[in-house]
């Protein structure tokens, strides 16, 4: 079994993490009756021996003691990791897996990975080792963050750096929350675009996220449960209400709602590194199946069912039906158009008493509808986990490598250059130490190839099949 480290930067990548790692208990929880330590768990947790302290060995199969979670807390405003120290979760984190300042990195980009990322380079290098060392078979690294503040734009993006330079054959996944249109933060366009630069040379694979389409989501959720259709009601307490036991709270404070999708996300991302499975798929071989080129590692992703835990007392979805809300825009985590666009690979991830002779046949039923690109027409990459989500009796996540991603980056170009051409708050990054005016020139010059790539791409589609030319092997 293989293990995963969870690299949580900023606010909203330790709000998501502090929902993830709740949600990940509670499925180990009904799952695993007898409470003992067992590979599934040690994916993710260390059993700690809590009587020798904090530095006592891990105890392997035997019973769970104290469990800590694979991760680190990193955020230069300590609010968030403070609430998580003081909430249900206290006793999972410990002191040596964060690190937290008091200042804030006021929505710049250039304090984020110039001066954060020089002042606690060090730090932060010897809180991965010693994570790592803990590991067994170290796989995978999860960087969760957003791209529109300075702490999760600058220093996530440092950080994913240090990881390449310190642990080059660990897969790297970023899970990055975009900006919307309307953000409050008028810089998140030049942080989100000197992010890109750096997911385009230095992550494996990248799971955009938007808020426009988490907050619309959350409205759907909110409509269907207050027109009582199909009886649909919310019960108390539920995560769908953030804990406040009235769907009221969704109006109120949408986020926890927001986060606890985008953990969901993540749960079904990790379930074939966590649990059994007669298909098991291997997180790196996401990476190796739908990643033909190197920069081209945006994948779309798309989840059903969109609650968790049985928030929402409705009739579960017939399969074929979650595979085909599975392709349909109300279930993407990212407002595109896959359909209508070119497919270069798709993976689905199945949970729950599925056949594989199930995922065969919804792929040939769906195939037709899908215009995939001419030498990859059988790009399809599959895994089933046999244990569901808690309340579920199913669940499906699509991550599709598709040109759909061009639109979210063409309007973040747009965005950037807005700004950019006016030369508006450029003097705030400018006056920061190893910043200069070729940095922002470089970000955008590398978001334009990109954009270039998918032109070329989108340019083949409807074209005539042409298979790739062979190696003619002289006899």
């Amino acid at each position: 079994m293989t293990q995963s480290v969870v690299v949580q930067v900023g606010q909203c990548g330790n709000q998501v993490g502090c929902r993830f790692w709740d949600l990940a208990l509670r499925e180990h929880a009904a799952v695993n009756k007898k409470g003992v330590y067992d590979e599934a768990l040690s994916s993710f947790f260390r059993n700690i021996d809590a009587r020798s302290g904090d530095n006592g060995p891990d105890i392997y199969k035997g019973k769970i003691c104290s469990l800590k979670a694979r991760a680190l807390l990193i955020d230069m405003e300590e609010g968030v990791v403070n609430e998580i120290l003081q909430g249900p979760l206290r006793d999972v984190f410990d002191s040596k897996q964060l690190i937290t300042d008091v200042s804030g990195s006021g929505n710049n980009w250039a304090v984020g990975h110039k001066i954060y990322g020089c002042q606690y380079r060090e730090n932060i290098v010897e809180k991965l080792r010693k994570t790592a060392e803990h590991c067994d078979c170290l796989q995978c690294f999860f960087i969760i963050h957003s791209m529109g503040g300075g702490t999760g734009s600058g220093l996530g993006t440092f950080v994913l750096n240090l990881l390449e330079e310190e642990f080059p054959e660990v897969y790297r996944f970023v899970t990055s929350v975009y900006p919307s249109g309307e953000d409050d933060v008028i810089t998140s366009p030049y942080n989100s675009v000197l992010a890109m630069k750096e997911f385009n040379e230095h992550a494996d694979c990248v799971l955009p996220i938007e808020n426009e389409s988490l907050f619309e989501i959350v409205n759907k959720i909110h409509q269907m449960i207050n027109s009582g259709k199909l009886g649909s009601t919310v019960k108390q307490n539920s995560l769908v209400t953030s804990g406040a036991g009235s769907a009221k709270t969704l109006q109120e404070k949408p986020f926890d709602a927001m986060n606890n999708i985008v953990a969901n996300l993540l749960l079904n991302l990790t379930s074939s590194a966590r649990f059994e499975g007669s298909l098991n798929m291997d997180l790196n071989e996401i990476s190796m199946n739908l990643v033909p080129f190197p920069r081209l590692h945006y994948l779309v992703s798309s989840l059903t069912p969109l609650y968790t835990l049985a928030d929402v007392n409705v009739p579960s979805r017939r399969l074929d039906q979650m595979f085909s809300d599975a392709f349909s825009r109300d279930h993407q985590l990212i407002q595109a158009d896959p359909k209508h666009s070119l497919y270069l690979a798709c993976a689905l991830l199945v949970r729950g008493n599925v056949q594989v002779s199930d995922l065969r046949r919804n792929i040939e039923r769906l195939k037709p509808s899908l215009h995939f690109v001419s030498w990859n027409q059988e790009g399809w990459k599959t895994g089933l986990c046999s244990v569901p989500p808690v309340g579920h009796s199913h669940s499906l996540l699509a991550l599709a490598n598709n040109t759909c991603v061009k639109p979210t980056f063409v309007e973040l170009k747009d965005r950037f250059m807005k700004l950019y051409k006016k030369k508006a708050h450029l003097h705030h990054y400018l006056q920061i130490d190893g910043m200069e005016q070729s940095c922002f020139s470089e970000a955008i010059s590398s978001l334009s190839d990109l954009i270039e790539e998918y032109n070329e791409l989108d340019a083949t589609k409807g074209g005539p099949r042409i298979d790739p030319s062979r190696l003619k092997i002289a006899v």
